[in-house]
């Protein structure tokens, strides 16, 4: 079976390594977005899909559309089977007609809930007890394909999107081998429309896209929301507020579940002071925020003791 792989990041990069070892798959090449230019040097950088491609000796192809042009590039590579996996894009009908087996999604939750781009990110802003990662066939609408595989695994609510992605990344892998062997066995014996489970449309919930503008903290939410919000922006677009006019980001942080001296409450965002076991202590708008690691936009991060060393303005300042 040859299968061509669609990704980016390197969240995709386990299981293409696992695609490149399993027995009886041939992985006739790789779709990926083009090389972006790297801020500093504007030297162009391909994405971490297409390095592992490359170490691997596959194909490569960096397409900004997928027109007419890059089905016939597709369509030289003869694949049997496409499978995607953060890719990021859509795929329509006569992209997927290339395809004779049609094409296999992994994406990082319980289906029908969280279709869309952020689901791992989606999961810890709701402080979600479990996620999980769903192959599905791909459809012409997002991630409404029938479910060929579910696996299901609690979180304890300290993930940030980058240690949730890693888990994801490598439970993905060891699942993907597996469920493309019975699908091309099904293939085989001309049964792949009864190998997947129909998803309950009725259930879905969606994600949006995470962007720069959601990064910014509203101290008016509670330190639960923004503990959350805080892990699933990290590592991108991470947390940011303002100390006199400057953007701070916030890396690390927890709920700090001591009382204060006679329930003292300030406006949220006030910088209370510190706590020597917890850190940097910031009134919200329901409960405080221990701070443990930040830095000003464009220097390096610092733990909450060398922080205050360079900031000794901030105790008592208001953020945001």
């Amino acid at each position: 079976m040859r299968i061509l792989f669609a990704g980016s990041p390197h969240i995709a990069v386990p299981s293409l390594d696992a695609l490149a070892k399993t027995e009886g798959i041939r992985l006739a090449g790789v779709l990926t977005n083009p090389d972006t230019p790297k801020k500093r040097t504007g030297d162009q950088t391909p994405t971490e899909i297409a390095q592992a491609a490359e170490k691997l000796g596959v194909p490569v192809l960096k397409l900004k559309k997928l027109d007419a042009a890059a089905r016939d590039q597709v369509a030289a590579l003869k694949p049997d089977l496409l499978v995607s996996f953060a890719y990021a894009r859509l795929f329509g009908p006569k992209f997927l007609a290339l395809f004779p087996l049609g094409g296999v999604n992994i994406h990082p939750s319980i289906l029908p809930k969280y279709r869309g781009p952020s689901p791992v990110q989606a999961a810890i802003l709701n402080r979600d007890s479990e996620t999980g990662i769903s192959i599905q066939t791909l459809s012409e609408k997002m991630d409404t394909g029938d479910i060929l595989a579910l696996e299901r695994f609690q979180l304890t609510g300290r993930e940030t999107a980058q240690s949730l992605g890693g888990i994801v990344s490598e439970k993905a892998a060891l699942m993907l081998p597996d469920v493309l062997k019975k699908y091309a066995s099904s293939a085989e014996n001309s049964n792949v429309s009864g190998f997947g489970t129909p998803q309950n449309h009725s259930e879905a919930s969606y994600c949006a896209l995470v962007t720069m503008e959601d990064s910014f903290i509203d101290w008016k939410k509670s330190a639960l929301e923004i503990d959350a919000q805080i892990r699933a922006f990290n590592p991108w677009p991470l947390s940011r507020t303002i100390h006199n006019g400057r953007e701070l980001i916030v890396l690390k942080a927890d709920v700090f579940s001591q009382l204060l001296n006679d329930g003292w409450k300030e406006q949220p965002g006030q910088v209370l002071g510190i706590n020597k076991q917890y850190g940097i202590l910031i009134q919200t708008g329901d409960g405080v925020l221990a701070v443990t690691e930040l830095q000003y936009q464009a220097k390096k991060a610092l733990f909450w003791r060398d922080f205050l060393n360079g900031a000794r303005d901030f105790t008592g300042s208001l953020l945001g």
